[in-house]
């Protein structure tokens, strides 16, 4: 496949049981085949994402001193403020050219979680920051439940099958801020090639060159979503839990050619992650002669956490 291709999310949801399963069948094939779609019909209305770039562009706008009051050591980098060059992909000792900030879940009913995940960390000097930001989490979160739904019954899986695992689930909200670039990179990108931890990925901001996907032969190609659409792609859990049959795909950012050094880029990636109970073992479904058992038990959470390490953002 040499290109990412694009789907209808109102679809899924228009009542119609042709088109629902049109829906179901082309998300299933995209995923089996470059692990990437590009999605339309989402929950985000034009002024809420109007909104949360406006607020992201001010909250990193702020002098470095201001921003790094949010930067809350101990907790892995899941809430609040990581400065630039922190992170870097798995097996790369480079930081990735960005600075980034997590929004994370709002406990609903569940005093256990509300315990084990961080605060939300609130910011002082924009009052309408937290706000705009729960509200983008809340839209993104419902608008990936049915694509996780559509994916279920690709599987053979009852249609609601990750609802109970997604509820109050460990996502996280990830504004991106690539800042120009002002000398030649030695080794670094604005982010390096790295598949995503979660279930999947919804992005925002994917317009413009930049993001690239690695196709089945080696090669990347352009993911330019249209100003309507989301990026959506696998990640290893998901990848993992259905023993490598919807795909989660190599991706990176690469920089922008010299021309375009001084620019900044934004881009705004929602991480789908469930709770850390939920079993990551193969589905039984996805396991016969032809493609055995890949992946050993293991939970969320552990995964999680073995991912977090990999990364540097948590410390043996």
């Amino acid at each position: 496949m040499n290109s990412i291709p694009s789907v209808n999310l109102n679809d899924f949801i228009s009542g119609d049981d042709h088109k629902k399963q049109k829906f179901v069948q082309e998300i299933g094939k995209a995923y089996e085949e470059i692990g990437f779609v590009a999605l339309k019909g989402h929950f985000l209305e034009d002024d809420l994402v109007e909104n949360l770039y406006s607020e992201v562009k001010s909250f990193f706008s702020l002098p470095l001193e201001v921003k790094q009051k949010y930067e809350i050591p101990g907790i892995g980098g899941q809430r609040g403020y990581v400065s630039f060059g922190k992170e870097s992909a798995k097996g790369k000792k480079e930081g990735d050219l960005k600075e980034f900030w997590h929004f994370g879940q709002y406990v609903e009913n569940n005093p256990k979680l509300e315990k084990e995940y961080p605060t939300n960390v609130i910011v002082e000097e924009l009052p309408e920051f937290n706000k705009v930001g729960k509200e983008a989490y809340r839209m993104l979160e419902k608008t990936a439940k049915y694509v996780l739904r559509a994916l279920a019954l690709h599987l053979g899986l009852e249609e609601t099958y990750f609802d109970k695992y997604i509820i109050n689930g460990n996502s996280i909200l990830r504004p991106i801020h690539y800042p120009p670039i002002t000398e030649e990179p030695k080794e670094a990108v604005r982010a390096a090639a790295h598949g995503d931890i979660n279930l999947i990925t919804l992005l925002m901001g994917a317009q413009g060159r930049g993001l690239q996907v690695q196709n089945h032969k080696g090669e990347w190609i352009d993911a330019i979503a249209q100003p309507d659409e989301l990026m959506i792609n696998v990640g290893d859990m998901l990848s993992r839990h259905t023993n490598n049959k919807l795909k989660s795909t190599i991706h990176q950012v690469i920089n922008p050619p010299r021309e375009l050094w001084g620019t900044s880029r934004y881009s705004i990636p929602f991480f789908m992650h469930p709770i850390s109970e939920m079993k990551l073992d193969v589905l039984d479904v996805c396991i016969d002669e032809n493609n055995p058992k890949k992946f050993d038990d293991i939970t969320a959470g552990e995964f999680l956490t073995e991912r977090l390490i990999e990364l540097g953002l948590i410390k043996k």
